[in-house]
């Protein structure tokens, strides 16, 4: 369904202002002094990991060798934390899932293959981490977790959308524009994204009709793999999912076709791609990977992405998450993000600490997006059209700030329609506050980032050195079990952190900290852990 008054060219019928009537404020820089001090001493950190492996240990093929039935998600599960529960002795909060576990024995041999390419592997960690936040950080536990370092995202109280990106909802609901849409987007949005991303890529491949909008990263993922998986054989050629990677992501694709998990190990901040490479076949339908991995933010660096999609089968779709790509390295893309076969994926939940919009696009070659078409205006219609206007200013705006303007003059005030009202001297102070917004945050975040780092490895705690994004994968000495870290450093400690387990980290004590938390949240919370770590290291 469609409303002329989106689909054609905007009018002035409902005039009530012009975007921008009033000078958007800027963000006042929110980081004391101690911030900045702490984060001058990660230039010296002592605990850094150089190297990160994702695989399937002991503890992980021990569960699947206990389980009655081993193809059960729900049986995995409560067998995990029943031996968390188990292992935390005296301060268990769940009895019978320690009997559970206490009463359970070694059934059958096990080997890390078929961990990886077991249907209730995705689904038991998926419901592990519904467990995690249902029924203990946001259950149970909700009174001990004194500080959240585990949310994923930015804090919007902090570091939320700019005023710029505001006043374009104030606008767009003024207007009343939040009719039915052409259920890719709105197509001067759509322009606007391609511009951004051709910034931002070798030989401009881009046009409006490689572009559609969407409802977020994860449920872009979640349609995309219906869009492409559905009416195919079930069986055949799995498809391919790198880890570590997002429950959900996973288990949406797992739902529509047998899925393998292919551990991609780091080093020095660069993901090793060569285990999904030797995966493929011709006959793989999909291949789905995060640029920037979650939660250690190591990288692909682009000649590593070249020989994955050079390798890949014409007729693999390679699903780029590149959601977490951001707060790093900057760069020029390889030409080959825009090959026929791939899709790329982004949302503002994590540039933009808006996960509550659920907005962001994706980008693929044409023939792609206008079958997609189809699929979105069947399933969910399209994204909210209030959203557009906000979409466009920030792709024009994020343009501007790769291309180095500084001041945009009357060529910018071109690429928007007349309806905007725009002249060059609003826009030019929307634009001036939306610079300053962007990049004080970006400078905050990587203050926090350090400084939380920093404090981490002064408490003896091990921090693979992220090179993007907000998260960092950390390793308390002593554990050997994520889950059980958390507990136990929630419980001396009042801090929740994120365990591994829950982005496929089958192996090891590894848990995720967020950092971009305020500092009156991060530095207490930090401090709490060097206090009870610094003399006592370890399990306690």
């Amino acid at each position: 369904m469609t409303s002329a008054g989106l689909l054609a060219p905007l009018t002035a019928e409902r005039e009530t202002g012009r975007l921008f009537d009033t000078a958007p404020r800027r963000r006042s820089p929110g980081l004391p002094a101690s911030a900045h001090a702490a984060a001058l001493r990660a230039a010296d950190m002592k605990g850094v990991r150089e190297e990160f492996h994702p695989g399937v240990d002991e503890r992980t093929i021990e569960v699947y060798a206990r389980a009655r039935d081993a193809g059960d998600p729900f049986e995995l599960r409560d067998l995990w934390l029943g031996r968390v529960e188990h292992e935390l002795g005296p301060h268990s909060r769940r009895p019978e899932l320690a009997g559970l576990w206490r009463a359970s024995r070694v059934r059958r041999a096990v080997d890390a293959e078929e961990v990886l390419a077991s249907r209730a592997t995705v689904r038991f960690v998926k419901e592990l981490f519904n467990s995690f936040f249902r029924d203990d950080l946001y259950g149970d536990l909700r009174g001990d977790a004194e500080f959240i370092l585990s949310g994923g995202s930015v804090d919007e109280r902090a570091w939320g959308l700019p005023d710029t990106l505001k006043h374009c909802l104030r606008f767009a609901l003024d207007r009343d524009w939040y009719g039915y849409s052409d259920s890719r987007g709105r197509i001067p949005a759509r322009e606007a994204v391609a511009a951004y991303e051709n910034a931002r890529i070798e030989g401009s491949p881009y046009e409006a009709g490689g572009v559609a909008l969407t409802m977020g990263g994860t449920f872009a993922i979640s349609t995309l793999a219906d869009f492409v998986l559905l009416g195919a054989p079930a069986t055949g050629a799995p498809a391919l999912c790198g880890i570590p990677n997002y429950p959900p992501l996973v288990e949406a694709i797992a739902r529509r076709r047998a899925t393998r998990l292919v551990p991609l190990p780091s080093t020095s901040g660069r993901v090793d791609v060569d285990g999904l490479i030797a995966a493929l076949t011709p006959a793989t339908p999909l291949v789905m990977l995060q640029t920037a991995a979650n939660p250690t933010g190591a990288g692909i660096a682009e000649e590593d992405l070249a020989r994955l999609i050079r390798a890949a089968s014409p007729s693999t779709i390679i699903l780029l998450d590149e959601c977490h790509e951001w707060l790093g390295a900057s760069g020029r893309f390889s030409p080959l993000r825009a090959s026929a076969n791939v899709v790329r994926v982004s949302s503002l939940s994590k540039m933009w600490s808006a996960p509550g919009l659920k907005i962001g696009w994706i980008l693929a070659d044409p023939a792609f997006v206008e079958s997609y078409y189809e699929h979105a205006s069947t399933t969910f219609g399209g994204p909210p059209s209030f959203l557009y206007t906000l979409v466009e200013v920030l792709a024009r705006m994020e343009r501007w700030l790769v291309t180095g303007v500084l001041e945009p003059g009357a060529a910018e005030v071109a690429e928007f329609e007349g309806a905007y009202g725009l002249d060059p001297r609003r826009l030019r102070a929307a634009y001036q506050a939306y610079r300053h917004d962007r990049l004080t945050r970006e400078a905050e975040l990587t203050v926090v980032r350090d400084a939380a780092l920093a404090g981490l490895t002064e408490a003896s705690v091990s921090v693979v050195r992220p090179r993007y994004s907000i998260n960092a994968a950390v390793d308390f000495p002593g554990w050997d079990d994520s889950y059980l870290c958390f507990r136990d450093v929630l419980r001396r400690t009042g801090v929740a952190v994120f365990p591994g387990v829950l982005t496929f980290c089958l192996s090891g004590g590894t848990v995720r900290v967020t950092t971009a938390q305020p500092w009156e949240d991060l530095s207490p919370a930090i401090s709490r852990i060097h206090d009870a770590f610094t003399l006592t290291p370890g399990r306690r």
